[in-house]
């Protein structure tokens, strides 16, 4: 059995001499990157049928159809429908009884001179698993992090290359595929948000799955599944919303409130001082890494959670223990104000200077960077025995009063030594807040 290459040049020269395969590179908005890696390393000409790079807007969109953004799943499958099409027609004939035939397409947006615009993108291939099968295709949508459009570049390079190898030498499951396609790449050049898939090659396969893994292996950070319980592009849910935001394990789904959120919505719009210009989006968060080692669900259980979420709301999925790593996360996408919802005991470990050890600035760090600008926190009130369940490795650490109908509010509880002081300066200046209207 031979063993898998690992670097871009020895899997695209593989590639390049496997007589099985034959195939379109289309690539507009970042260069040629995938197909550079195909042309350079030698005998292209046994796996290349053609490169094109529309690269100018009016361009793309004649060969492509206008009606679509430039940095789309929609752009990038209208480019892998023509491509595809005229790929068949034009070989299907002469070659298609011993040939199986791939598009590989990517539209992306690399790092503008002055940094200031999302950079991310989405690449795809369409492909035959054996000669005249019917086609499959697999979707993905990335986030560059690289400081340079020079490094984003070089990135799309080595993701597309693998991308293609691992459909082709590493499909026999998903552990493979996943390791495979991160080849000389990590979390901290790009991330992988979204695979979609469909055909004969992964009939036996579960794309929502295939997202939790991107996260258990670090090569994504968060992943947000939409209306209809797939994984979407994260702008499409959070880009320039308003945000509330509950964080939890869900593992009780028939114990999720929706009059939370409808009280949770209505603070916001009648705060002092606020105009929304759009209705706010109103999100689930579930984490993978727990800041308390909470055990984590299984991924059957987490994928049956999330379906059953996303009937009512849209779901985020993230590997960040901390509530403060969220915050940053849903700044890249929306300058409106976020606020998040979470229970008494919630608020209590928020709190808990021993969750912040690794930050120099500790407890004091932590809290500053959650409560960023336009950042707050609404605590709803829990029954005293939840909230006892719930802090019960902190009860040392917080004091609580008792109250004549069993309910814990947030006047109620009071942080041992000098966080009491830093709570009631987050009250008095309004970025922690009770939960009215319930």
């Amino acid at each position: 059995m031979s063993v898998p290459h690992k670097d871009p040049h020895a899997k695209a020269l593989a590639l390049n001499l496997d007589a099985s395969i034959f195939g379109t590179l289309a690539e507009i908005g970042a260069g040629q990157e995938v197909a550079r890696w195909f042309l350079r390393v030698g005998a292209a000409s046994g796996t290349v049928a053609q490169t094109i790079s529309a690269y100018d807007k009016v361009v793309s969109d004649a060969i492509y159809g206008a009606g679509t953004r430039y940095v789309s799943r929609e752009r990038l499958l209208a480019m892998l429908d023509y491509e595809y099409r005229v790929l068949l027609e034009r070989l299907n004939a002469s070659r298609g009884s011993n040939t199986c035939f791939f598009v590989f397409a990517d539209t992306i947006a690399a790092r503008n001179y002055a940094g200031t615009n999302e950079q991310h993108g989405w690449l795809g291939v369409r492909f035959q698993f054996e000669p005249q099968s019917e086609p499959s295709q697999i979707l993905l949508h990335i986030n560059l992090c690289d400081p340079s459009a020079q490094l984003q570049q070089l990135a799309v390079g080595i993701l597309g290359v693998n991308l293609i190898y691992a459909l082709f030498h590493q499909r026999s499951d998903a552990d493979t595929f996943l390791k495979g396609l991160f080849d000389e790449l990590s979390v901290d050049r790009i991330e992988i948000d979204v695979i979609a898939f469909s055909g004969p090659a992964f009939a036996r396969e579960d794309a929502g799955r295939w997202c939790l893994d991107l996260l258990n292996r670090d090569m994504a950070h968060a992943i947000v599944f939409g209306s209809e319980g797939a994984p979407v592009e994260p702008s499409s849910v959070l880009r320039k919303r308003p945000l509330i935001v509950m964080r939890g394990s869900f593992n009780h789904t028939e114990l999720f409130s929706p009059q939370l959120f409808e009280a949770a919505r209505r603070q916001l719009e009648e705060e002092e001082g606020t105009v929304l210009e759009r209705e706010p989006a109103c999100l689930l968060e579930m984490t993978t890494h727990h800041v308390n080692n909470v055990e984590q669900l299984p991924i059957s259980e987490m994928l049956t959670a999330i379906r059953s979420l996303t009937l009512r709301k849209s779901v985020i999925v993230s590997n960040y223990p901390e509530t403060y790593r969220l915050s940053y996360y849903l700044r890249r996408y929306s300058t409106e104000p976020v606020r998040f919802l979470l229970g008494i005991a919630g608020l209590a470990k928020v709190m808990y200077e021993g969750f912040y050890q690794a930050l120099p600035g500790t407890v004091l760090e932590g809290v500053g960077r959650l409560l960023a600008t336009n950042v707050k926190l609404y605590v709803a009130p829990m029954p005293r025995e939840a909230f006892d369940a719930a802090v019960s490795g902190l009860s040392r650490h917080v004091t609580v009063r008792e109250s004549p109908d069993g309910t814990v509010t947030l006047d109620d509880v009071t942080p041992s030594g000098p966080i009491a002081h830093l709570l009631n300066y987050l009250r008095a200046s309004s970025r922690i807040v009770p939960l009215t209207g319930l």
